[in-house]
């Protein structure tokens, strides 16, 4: 195994110091929307959770099955969905960042 390959990667927008990284903040190299995309999932699977739970407590309060029945497919298959969705955005980032290599990469190159 060579150095490069035990090296763990560096972002391509990451800098050492402070400046550089406000510099890259400033000047949109640096993406804080994945973060965001990240909270907004938490947010999202939280309040899934929550409206299941909500429709079980109706559920049982009038005697519906059904409502028991939904409110458990909300609290499964809400956070996954939401899960889904967020992943589809950070891919578009990730994407993003995967062509930014290839570009220094080949910019690099003679």
């Amino acid at each position: 195994m060579t150095a490069a390959q035990s090296s763990p990667p560096t972002h391509p927008t990451a800098s050492a110091g402070n400046a550089g990284s406000m510099h890259d903040f400033l000047v949109f190299k640096l993406m804080v929307t994945p973060l965001i995309i990240q909270i907004v999932f938490w947010v999202g699977a939280g309040l899934c959770v929550l409206a299941g739970l909500i429709v079980i407590i109706v559920g049982l309060a009038t005697n519906v099955i059904m409502l028991l029945l939904l409110g458990l497919v909300y609290m499964v298959l809400g956070p996954l969905l939401v899960r889904i969705y967020c992943e589809l955005i950070i891919l578009a980032f990730r994407m993003n960042e995967t062509l930014t290599e290839i570009r220094n990469i080949a910019a690099a190159r003679p």
